[in-house]
């Protein structure tokens, strides 16, 4: 049932974050041969140009391993991981760089500099992660929100991870996302509380006049297969058509996504968006491919 399928890094991305030339990004402890091999990708297609924060021994023997000259680039020398973060938020604090991106570092570790507030890296949205998903280099994306910061969000978390995500859609050149509300049903039940709340968060999206079209509750089915929808008999302008996935629960995405990835070779781009740097904190294990992806997807998130 796993797929053996290569992950490629959409196109889509790249063409998009294309339109800013090698911004400055903070690499947060590097020397490890998946980050590095990544941030090497993103350099060549002209996306970012690296400040690399770690064991200086470690970045320069990778480098080396990858027959790749950074001679050029500066290297800032902290052999303790945990350490590391704090570096990139100071930077980013003093706009020396324009992104943070996760090496080899926990993702709580890296997250929790962030959000302290001498930093002040946050924004008037409350932080959210974003998933840009593919399967091939010219396929249209599915996002799914919030898949990996935001525990259990209340509705007006859930709004702010609204907000976020439509925004990202439109720099995609999404210029009206239809955005699904995901619950586990299209009834709003007393006895399913995601439900309700996609039903309050429909409304306020309406109220507030987006520049999306939303609605919820919506099952996964029936948000994304038209089939699905039209036997159910279900007629509003998301159903069968989501461009994103507002999930209920960090469970709930997290799972989605790493189904696709693990069962559909599905490329996973990672972002934090809604502070004042975009933040990649793809997982440890993830791909060249993937971290590469991810790269380009908070260089479309900037400013």
């Amino acid at each position: 049932m796993l797929s053996n399928k290569e992950i490629v890094c959409p196109n889509n991305l790249l063409n998009a974050a294309n339109k800013n030339k090698e911004v400055k990004a903070a690499i947060v402890n590097a020397g490890k041969p998946l980050p590095m091999l990544s941030v090497q990708d993103a350099v060549n297609e002209n996306l970012i140009e690296p400040i690399f924060i770690g064991d200086e021994k470690k970045i320069l023997e990778c480098a080396q391993d990858l027959k790749w000259d950074i001679s050029k680039y500066q290297i800032i020398h902290e052999p303790v991981e945990n350490n590391t973060a704090a570096i990139a938020a100071k930077l980013a604090n003093e706009e020396k760089i324009r992104i943070i991106v996760k090496g080899h570092i926990h993702t709580d570790v890296l997250m929790k500099e962030v959000l302290k507030r001498e930093y002040n890296l946050l924004g008037k949205t409350r932080l959210s992660h974003i998933w840009h998903m593919t399967i091939d280099k010219e396929d249209k994306p599915l996002i799914i929100t919030d898949g990996a910061l935001n525990v259990l969000p209340n509705v007006k978390t859930k709004m702010h991870i609204l907000k976020n995500v439509v925004n990202f859609s439109h720099r995609i050149g999404i210029s009206r996302p239809k955005v699904a509300i995901l619950s586990a049903t299209e009834e709003v039940l007393d006895s399913v509380p995601s439900s309700k709340e996609a039903d309050e968060i429909t409304k306020l999206a309406k109220k507030e006049n987006l520049n999306a079209d939303v609605f919820g509750p919506l099952a996964f089915d029936n948000s994304i297969s038209k089939k699905s929808s039209a036997i159910k008999g279900i007629k509003n302008d998301v159903a069968g058509m989501a461009d994103i996935l507002l999930v209920p629960s960090v469970e709930t995405g997290n799972g989605l996504v790493k189904m696709l990835i693990y069962f559909c070779g599905a490329c996973a781009a990672g972002v934090v968006v809604g502070g004042k740097v975009p933040v990649v904190i793809t997982s440890r294990s993830d791909e060249a491919a993937a971290r590469l992806a991810s790269m380009a997807a908070a260089v479309v998130a900037l400013d």
